[in-house]
């Protein structure tokens, strides 16, 4: 099938498609070498027809895209949705909605956690998705048939996928267990880069806060010259030299050229006077104003026997309700839970609780037991009555 290429059979291919409940999307991208993702192919199929559209033909205005996007009376169905989304919010600034994620809702429906797109195909639409187009040059014209026919195989059994999956949600009334997922994906700020949070991406080797003050400089000024350069941020700056330079602080271009892996190059030209000035400013910034490592939550000592009751717990309850364990708890919220009743976790609220929070908080006190099933294969709760901890035995001196 030809791809579009032109704008007027675009606007009528998107015309088309606004008659459509739900339409399926995907997209093909490259960014080895740049730092915002450069769209190379859009898929779009509705109920009848689907077409690869191709944003690099020359002269071909994307607009009537866009407006399918924004178009509120009609669904836009992704796999996976975070990067294809991102591009669209790059390009107009808005999220594409409404939206739905078969991704999240596999893991609603017991696929387990960020399930692929080829085991969703294969065990709802019974497709065999060819695997040997994974690792195309999409930026590269022309594409052959095979190409676009494996571009559009991520949008055709996604139509059957998302359907399925849909009167699953419905006949286990699980459609608002969806929310808070999608919400996410449709928060335009989660796909905002704020520079002045860049350093928490890192995993620095110090706590101390002058050095955090000065990578997080380095971080953010390392982020506005990729951005500004439209290069990955590896390229303009490794992670290993950002820490380096942030533990060193280096005041001129003798002391800076010391970092392993900065040419003199760079040392000397404008992106070392960048660097110091980067320095000096973290070096200048007041103590009481320094950054802070996340906080950990820091299990007190004796809970990790609960620790691993409640993850025992998660996992049963995981499997008895067919959700990915992903959705319900970490292992961060199961520590937090384990140390504090009233953890800001959100396994402690809404259908979570129901379904795992308020369990793990009787099990924790001991108004539950685990015990196995007289089959000896599964796992029961046992409604119990806590016992008072045992008085340590005094010792005789």
């Amino acid at each position: 099938m030809p791809m579009i290429s032109d704008t007027q059979s675009l606007a009528a291919f998107c015309q088309r498609l606004k008659s459509a409940t739900f339409v399926t999307v995907d997209t093909e991208f490259m960014r080895e070498k740049t730092y915002f993702p450069q769209l190379c192919l859009v898929q779009l199929a509705g109920p009848d027809e689907a077409h690869a559209v191709d944003p690099l033909a020359p002269g071909i205005d994307l607009a009537p895209l866009f407006e399918l996007m924004a178009d509120t009376a009609v669904l836009k169905v992704f796999h996976a949705a975070r990067q294809d989304i991102e591009i669209f919010v790059n390009l107009t600034g808005a999220v594409p909605t409404p939206l739905f994620d078969t991704q999240v809702a596999a893991m609603v429906c017991g696929f387990g956690d960020a399930v692929g797109y080829e085991t969703l195909a294969s065990q709802l639409a019974k497709a065999r998705i060819d695997k040997s187009m994974r690792f195309t040059d999409w930026s590269k014209r022309p594409l052959s048939d095979k190409q676009v026919q494996y571009a559009l195989a991520d949008v055709t059994h996604l139509r059957v996928a998302y359907e399925k999956l849909v009167r699953k949600l419905e006949k286990n009334g699980r459609v608002e267990w969806l929310s808070d997922e999608i919400a996410l994906l449709t928060d335009p700020g989660t796909y905002r880069v704020d520079p002045d949070n860049a350093w928490r991406r890192l995993k620095p080797r110090s706590s101390s806060p002058r050095f955090l003050a000065v990578l997080k400089e380095l971080a953010a000024w390392r982020e506005r010259e990729a951005q500004e350069r439209d290069l990955p941020r590896q390229r303009v700056l490794r992670d290993e030299a950002l820490t380096e330079i942030a533990a060193h602080h280096p005041s001129d271009t003798n002391g800076l050229g010391l970092t392993r892996g900065i040419g003199k190059g760079l040392v000397e030209g404008k992106m070392g006077q960048g660097i110091l000035e980067a320095v000096r400013r973290g070096l200048a910034v007041p103590d009481a104003e320094c950054p802070t490592p996340p906080e950990r939550v820091d299990v007190p000592k004796g809970l990790g026997p609960v620790v691993e009751l409640l993850k025992v717990l998660l996992k049963m309850k995981c499997d008895e309700h067919g959700v990915a364990q992903k959705l319900l708890a970490n292992s961060a919220d199961i520590d937090a839970i384990a140390a504090d009743d009233d953890a800001d976790v959100a396994a402690l609220r809404g259908w979570r609780r129901e379904l795992f929070g308020a369990d793990a908080l009787k099990l924790k006190h001991g108004r539950l037991g685990l015990g196995f099933c007289t089959d000896g294969r599964r796992l029961r709760l046992i409604p119990t009555e806590p016992v008072e901890p045992a008085t340590p035995p005094t010792v005789a001196d």
